[in-house]
């Protein structure tokens, strides 16, 4: 069994007689330790794909699994603790707390799981150490999407999911972020999936899923990923 499976995942929305398929028969796998894009299109269904896989949302069909645990049939309570232990999420608008410092923001992550990350390594790492003492609305968009990745590795996840991390950020900024995580990838062996619209993106990737209108389309394994530093757009 891969790391992770979706097998023929469904989510169907009912608007009156009309069923809408936000998935429809979703099949993708990821083995552990890859850096996985999931490229499509604004309503392609990467972020219901996402929240699915995090346990923020539930499937109408089909059976998600991560490290042979069944995530798709967990009750409210070991979905909450799924959240709390294996996942980290990385937004794109940042979701920082506004009246704690940005060593504080990543502190919290770290105080809910048994076995942390070192904060002031992480924030060492995102290269903001000297702003740690900051609250968000004294960091720029760049700076808050640092910690907001670092409050979001704290808790060491097994697997860290990425809505268009790279969104909201000048270019720079975003290929920085990036870098980051795939050297995460690469050097801490973490599982990252990141959705996004920028098939540029694909060369950095151990492994591109494509989805159009729900469907995976294609799920191809890139055997020599770039550097980010490596890759326009």
């Amino acid at each position: 069994m891969s790391y992770i499976e979706f097998r023929e995942v469904k989510k169907i929305y009912k608007t009156g007689d009309v069923d809408l398929y936000a998935l429809n028969n979703a099949d993708f796998f990821v083995e552990r330790g890859e850096l996985a894009v999931i490229l499509g299109q604004s309503g392609a269904g990467k972020t219901t794909l996402l929240n699915i896989l995090g346990g923020m949302d539930r499937l109408s069909t089909g059976s998600v699994f991560l490290d042979g645990h069944e995530v798709s049939k967990f009750n409210d309570k070991e979905l909450a603790l799924y959240r709390r232990n294996s996942v980290g999420f990385v937004f794109q608008f940042y979701n920082l707390i506004p009246n704690l410092t940005a060593y504080e923001n990543i502190e919290m992550a770290a105080q809910l799981v048994k076995n942390p990350m070192d904060c002031d390594k992480l924030l060492e790492d995102v290269g903001l150490t000297k702003r740690r003492n900051n609250f968000p609305s004294q960091l720029s968009g760049g700076e808050q999407q640092r910690i907001s990745i670092a409050r979001a590795i704290a808790k060491n996840p097994k697997l860290l999911l990425c809505d268009e991390p790279t969104g909201a950020l000048d270019y720079e900024t975003g290929k920085a972020i990036l870098k980051l995580l795939q050297r995460l990838s690469v050097e801490e062996n973490m599982t990252v999936v990141i959705i996004t619209h920028n098939s540029a993106l694909a060369q950095m990737a151990n492994r591109v899923i494509r989805l159009k209108n729900g469907e995976v389309t294609s799920n191809i394994v890139n055997p020599n990923p770039v550097s980010i530093d490596e890759i326009e757009w």
